[in-house]
Parts: C-alpha cells; sequence; structure tokens
C-alpha cells in the first residue's frame, strides 16, 4: 500500500466533525443508479468496454434545469452483477466505459456546477474479489484471508461456509474491519477517487460497519480533502450515535421516509409530527439527508396510495431541514414496486430514454415542474438546511407546521381531508406555492387533498 495509516485521537475526530463542508448546506442531490440508468446488462459477462458512462452528460441540463446541485452516483465499479458486488475498486465497470469515460463525467459536472459524490460499497465485496479468491484457494490463515469475516466454527464447515456474508447474500462477502490492511486500502480507494475529481462518499451499508472503521478511515482521508463529504446509509438505530462515533458527516433519514408516505397512507399526520420531533433531535447534531425514494425502496409514487397525495409527499421533502434527495426518475413521478426475489429491483431502477429527456412521456413532467418550484425554494431560502419544525395545527387529516431558522420561517398547510383545511395567522404574508385561498387578518383556507406554503 503506498498509503499509511495514521490513528486520531477523539478530540481530532470531533474537530472534523465540526468542520462540515461549508457548500453542503446549498446540495440538493439527483440519485442516479449508471448500470440500470444507461441500460447495462445485468451481469458482466465479459471485460470488452462499452462507454455508456458520457450518456450521462447528455442528461446534466436536464438535472441542472430540475435544481440539483450535484450527482450522487450509484456503484461505478467493476462488479459481477449489480454493482453492490465489487471486484475491482479502481477499475470503472466495463459495461460502463472507462477512466477516461468518467473523467468526462467530471469535467462535464463541474462545469455546471454540478458536485459528483460516488457510491462506496465498503462493507463487503464481491465473491469474485481477487483477494477473496486468494483466501478461498490458500485457505485460513493466508494473509489474504485476514481481509475477510470469519464466521465462528459452529456455523458450518467447508469453504464455502468459512467467512461471513452481508445478510446472507452468498456473493457478498464481508469485509473484516479490524484489518490494518483493510483499512489502509479503503483509505487508498477513497483518496484515488477523490484525485480523481470526485467531491465525496456515500458510504454502501453503514449500519454493518463498526463506527469506529469509519473515524479510523475518515479523518486522514480528510486530512487530504477537508471539503469533502461522507455519509453513511444506516436504515435503523441511533443515528447521531452513527455520526458522532464514526466522524460522518450525516447518515440517511429512513425515520422520516417511512414516516412520511405512512402517514399519509393511514391519514395519520400524527406519526409525521412524532417523526418531526425525532428529525429537530437530529438537527442538533447533524444534517440528515433525506430523500423520499432510493435505488433499494418501492418508488413513493406507487407507495403513495391515493395519487392526488403524492405532492403532499414531495412539498414535505423539501420543507423540512435536511439535504435533499431526488432519486432519479421520482420527478417524473415513475412507478416501480420493489420484490424480494432475484430481480426485484430491476423496476426501481429502470433505464432513462437514449434519445435524452424528449423520450420522456408527456404524463411526468407536471411533477417534475413541482419539483423546480420546490428547488427554487430550496436554493432562495438555503436556511431550510439545518431549519427545524414545530406543529401549529395537527388532526389526522390535516396538518399545519412552521418550519424556521436564522429569523425566517415558512408554514406548510398539508390537508388530506374531503373538507377544506382553514387556518389564521396575522404573520403569513403571501402564498409561496400551492392552492390557498387569503383572505385579510391573515385567514387561509386549502381545498381538500391540497397543500400550500405560505410566507
Amino acid at each position: 500500500m503506498d498509503h499509511v495509516i495514521q490513528f486520531h485521537s477523539p478530540e481530532e475526530v470531533s474537530r472534523h466533525l465540526e468542520a462540515k463542508p461549508s457548500w453542503i448546506q446549498h446540495a440538493i442531490w439527483w440519485h442516479v443508479y449508471p448500470l440500470g440508468f444507461l441500460g447495462a446488462p445485468s451481469r458482466q459477462e465479459s471485460k470488452e468496454i462499452h462507454h455508456r458512462l458520457p450518456h450521462l452528460i447528455e442528461w446534466f441540463d436536464y438535472a441542472v434545469e430540475l435544481g440539483v446541485s450535484g450527482l450522487l452516483l450509484g456503484p461505478i465499479f467493476s462488479a459481477s452483477t449489480h454493482g453492490y458486488d465489487t471486484v475491482d475498486y479502481f477499475q470503472i465497470d466495463p459495461r460502463l466505459g472507462d477512466f477516461d469515460d468518467f473523467t468526462a463525467v467530471i469535467q462535464a459536472a463541474h462545469a455546471r456546477g454540478l458536485r459528483v459524490l460516488l457510491d462506496g460499497v465498503f462493507n463487503h465485496v464481491g465473491s469474485d474479489f481477487p483477494k477473496f479468491q486468494t483466501a478461498l484457494s490458500s485457505g485460513a490463515g493466508s494473509p489474504e484471508s485476514a481481509w475477510f469475516r470469519s464466521k465462528r466454527s459452529d456455523q458450518g464447515s467447508g469453504a464455502d461456509a468459512t467467512y461471513e456474508t452481508f445478510e446472507g447474500h452468498e456473493s457478498l462477502i464481508a469485509l473484516n474491519h479490524e484489518s490494518l490492511e483493510v483499512t489502509a486500502f479503503v483509505q487508498e480507494v477513497m483518496l484515488h477517487w477523490l484525485n480523481a475529481g470526485i467531491d465525496g462518499w456515500r458510504l454502501d451499508a453503514a449500519y454493518a460497519v463498526p463506527p469506529s472503521f469509519w473515524s479510523n478511515v475518515l479523518p486522514e482521508v480528510r486530512n487530504h480533502y477537508p471539503g469533502a463529504y461522507f455519509f453513511g446509509e444506516v436504515i435503523h438505530g441511533d443515528y447521531a450515535d452513527a455520526v458522532n462515533r464514526g466522524s460522518l458527516d450525516s447518515v440517511t433519514q429512513y425515520e422520516l421516509w417511512k414516516a412520511l408516505w405512512s402517514s399519509i397512507n393511514d391519514r395519520n399526520w400524527f406519526e409525521l409530527a412524532w417523526a418531526l420531533n425525532r428529525h429537530n433531535e437530529y438537527l442538533d447534531t447533524f444534517v440528515p439527508v433525506t430523500f423520499v425514494g432510493n435505488h433499494d425502496v418501492t418508488r413513493i409514487a406507487s407507495q403513495i396510495e391515493d395519487v392526488r397525495h403524492l405532492e403532499h409527499a414531495i412539498v414535505i421533502l423539501f420543507t423540512v431541514g435536511g439535504t435533499p434527495c431526488i432519486y432519479y426518475g421520482d420527478e417524473q413521478a415513475f412507478r416501480g414496486i420493489k420484490e424480494q426475489r432475484a430481480g426485484g429491483d430491476d423496476a426501481i431502477r429502470p433505464e432513462f430514454p437514449e434519445q435524452g429527456p424528449a423520450g420522456l412521456a408527456p404524463f411526468g413532467w407536471e411533477t417534475y415542474r413541482l419539483h423546480q418550484q420546490l428547488t427554487g425554494l430550496r436554493r432562495r431560502n438555503p436556511w431550510l438546511h439545518s431549519a427545524k419544525t414545530t406543529s401549529i395545527q395537527l388532526s389526522n387529516t390535516q396538518f399545519l407546521y412552521r418550519t424556521e431558522g436564522k429569523d425566517r420561517r415558512v408554514i406548510v398547510a398539508l390537508n388530506l381531508d374531503d373538507q377544506p383545511m382553514a387556518f389564521s395567522d396575522p404573520g403569513a404574508t403571501k402564498v409561496l406555492l400551492g392552492d390557498a385561498s387569503m383572505e385579510p387578518g391573515g385567514h387561509f383556507a386549502i381545498p381538500p387533498h391540497r397543500w400550500a406554503i405560505f410566507e
């Protein structure tokens, strides 16, 4: 390894936590799963290079017009199948292209003011990862075997039962995060691609990795790239603890995601109000990455049972604190249901039209325009990034909340009811977005099943 590990004291780690990249408060991500977006085959059958990656550039103006400021790219490294079974962390997957293609993408993105994050799968590797194949052939006790997490002796026998896997997937082999070589390797990978021009990392399955591993890896990487951003995929558990002990900048806000669509479907805004109170507590420590969809969950347009309320979910995403992330296609109201079977992710990881935005169906552009309005609101009000919410008026089907910070505020009214929603606020001066009538004295009415944002 060219890189030498340097471990850092808790005080040094704390300083890194306090020095968040300043640009992140303006960030809105467009999350793209490249293998699906670009129509790559589901399996890497040969090393023949197919230059699909530059096709992404044709969508950058679309992304800028959408109002995002950065691209979150799913796996692009050489892998056997879906990308989360990495084989070579230093090579672009030949189904997507090569390093020159990647460089062209980075340059084109940065020329438009778009930052780029890559997906780092550092909890596990694919079973075709060369060091794992060597470990299998050399046996337990070999230098290569120390890279991988061994199973207990009572968990089976034979070479195929020697090592831990990720959540039972036989093709995903868990790395040994106590290994100094693994620590140095991950640092080397991160620095290599940061040097190639990326702006940070999404850390896949961070919830399965000991926080101490990240706190060993990241400070040294930040010494070289202090402006880089690192957030972890954390589904459950103590989010603030994961950030603090792992020296992360942020984690994914799955609690809010679940409450958001569940409260709409159940006509129970109390669930969302409870989740927003939790969200406020997280904002005391870090700013979560917020989303209504990603590459692992059913599309929000399919998740919301009443299509009239899809807009409510999108409005919530952009009017609460957080770093918003739009999963490609959600801005066009794409539908797709995740299924627990082989190929069950295909519906939520589709190919985008080869001919560019002109090939998109007409029905999705209304949702795209709503996203534009809300990203515009967000960019005009960057204080929303760390703003907290307060419930003003709450029932099962009608919710009024105030989001405020830095002496600014917006008021959001969400109506799921068959009846109009009325409220009074003499301080509210105008309707920013949505449907509402306004009478003198700060009296407002929101039509059934609609929403509005007030200043």
